[in-house]
């Protein structure tokens, strides 16, 4: 967490970083889906898998060179895969 602690700060340091959040493990979802002109609400995350979305953070960067650059550094720091896609906007 220390290591962490410091890659959030360099993407503060650098103008990079705009928001990270972690998040509460997929058992505490609730799935909110329209099914038939109903909407339905169901309990746990809405696939099944070994791996699942435990937080994000949002970064902003020139390019997608940029972006992978610091992903392959969350990627070192904890261990863990990182997705990297924009956002729409």
């Amino acid at each position: 967490m220390r290591d962490l602690a410091a890659l959030n700060q360099e993407l503060v340091d650098t103008g990079a970083f705009v928001f990270s959040a972690g998040l509460c493990p997929p058992g505490t979802a609730t799935v909110v889906r329209l099914a038939e002109g109903e909407v339905l609400l169901t309990d746990g995350p809405f696939t099944e898998g070994k791996e699942h979305l435990g937080g994000f953070t949002v970064i902003t960067a020139p390019d997608l060179d940029a972006a992978l650059k610091w992903a392959r550094r969350l990627a070192a720091t904890t261990t863990l895969p990182i997705e990297v896609r924009p956002l729409q906007g």
